[in-house]
């Protein structure tokens, strides 16, 4: 069953609260854990207060509005979002400040945008990095007699998006300066695209030079509010650019904001494994983040020895950053549920609709059972589901969570 078959499925009320996921729940299904997630959502908080910044979690990760709610009430500044559709999903469901960690291109987004701040209580801040970019947003948003909060983004020479060069850095506030219908009011990068044996040392220096730079800017006069935001950070290196802050008292001039968003549900790939390395450079942190996000899946048929097929796929998970990891296997409708181990086990490879799954010595299955799987990049397990359950210590539904992809 594809996820979105199982979306109506459970719209029609096979998820309904007070459901158990190995009785009532039709599968596949998306499966948050009420306890890793509110632990990870007051972790995360704490680090960014403690660090002296203010968080606006990414919301790409799940675009799911009962997490963003949870996070702003837990004290998130804002939402962290990459595209008008998705700000304007947000918004629709009461996001009231929008931090768009991406260039607005195109007058139909443009238009989005611009019938969003017709609300005087929305917040809402864009990143620019190029002149053309500047000249039609400047010429847009005048048209509407409307102003739009600019910044400038600041990137890396084969990185993503994002200024080049210090030099251009400040050409481009210049050319945001000669549009009226524009406000510069902070600087952004992403760390995320440095890589290779000396990562930890170049992105110390990239946040340092961010910093640097929005120094230059706020002593030349070319922000337009009195504390420009200054903001970096994925959910990998959160902890160096932090650190970078700090060090520079970013804090003392500018509002420091942190845009991790996988921490919320976290992984069993590869954020568990930048999680061990944010846990090893910090030693003051005694735990880390918890894995709350699983997809849970029948065995569908076991064809030959050692071998079976799982009701899971490529529509129902991520496989991009690692395939699904088997961690425990249920009796259906078997409550309470004791889920046994099936960590030896190992996903080959998956197909559309299809996982093929190695058996291991001593693991008995038979077609029928549940299997519960780990992910990694919990952005792209989120962004194929319309719906997802929120479980209890006792695997019952508390609560079914939409997305808006």
């Amino acid at each position: 069953m594809s996820s979105a078959k199982n979306t109506a499925a459970v719209e029609k009320g096979f998820a309904h609260i007070g459901a158990n996921l190995v009785r009532d729940v039709s599968l596949p299904a998306l499966v948050l854990h009420r306890e890793a997630l509110e632990h990870n959502i007051r972790w995360m908080q704490d680090f960014v207060s403690n660090s002296g910044a203010e968080l606006a979690p990414h919301g790409k990760t799940s675009m799911t509005p009962a997490l963003f709610r949870r996070q702003l009430d837990a004290g998130a500044w804002g939402i962290t979002l990459a595209s008008a559709t998705q700000t304007r999903a947000a918004y629709a469901h009461g996001v009231h400040r929008v931090l768009m960690a991406n260039q607005l291109v195109g007058t139909p987004n443009m238009a989005l945008i611009a019938d969003l701040l017709a609300d005087p209580a929305f917040d809402f801040y864009c990143m620019v990095d190029h002149p053309d970019n500047v000249a039609d947003l400047g010429a847009y948003f005048a048209s509407r007699g409307v102003r739009l909060n600019v910044m400038i983004e600041y990137g890396v020479v084969g990185g993503r998006c994002g200024c080049r060069s210090e030099q251009q850095v400040l050409d481009l506030a210049k050319a945001i300066a000669a549009q009226p219908a524009l406000a510069l009011t902070g600087i952004e990068g992403y760390e995320g695209v440095i890589h290779g044996d000396h990562a930890v040392s170049g992105i110390r220096a990239f946040a340092g030079s961010l910093v640097r730079l929005a120094v230059q800017l706020q002593d030349s006069g070319a922000f337009a509010i009195a504390k420009p935001i200054i903001t970096a950070s994925g959910s990998a290196w959160y902890d160096l650019i932090a650190e970078e802050f700090e060090a520079q008292n970013a804090a003392g001039r500018f509002l420091s904001v942190l845009r991790p968003g996988s921490y919320v549900a976290h992984d069993h790939g590869i954020y568990k494994e930048a999680q061990c390395c944010v846990l090893d450079r910090r030693s003051d942190l005694h735990e880390g983040l918890r894995p709350a996000l699983e997809v849970w899946a029948h065995v569908q048929s076991l064809p030959e020895p050692g071998f079976a097929v799982i009701a899971l796929g490529k529509r129902d998970v991520a496989y991009d950053a690692g395939l699904p990891v088997p961690l425990l296997r249920y009796k259906a409708g078997v409550v309470p549920a004791k889920g046994d181990d099936v960590g030896a086990c190992k996903v080959t490879a998956v197909m559309d609709q299809h996982a093929f799954m190695t058996v291991a010595p001593g693991v008995e299955l038979r077609v029928g059972d549940i299997i519960s799987f780990g992910t990694s990049h919990p952005c792209l397990t989120f962004d194929k589901w319309r719906m997802g359950c929120l479980v209890d210590e006792q695997l019952s539904v508390i609560e079914t969570m939409e997305t808006c992809f």
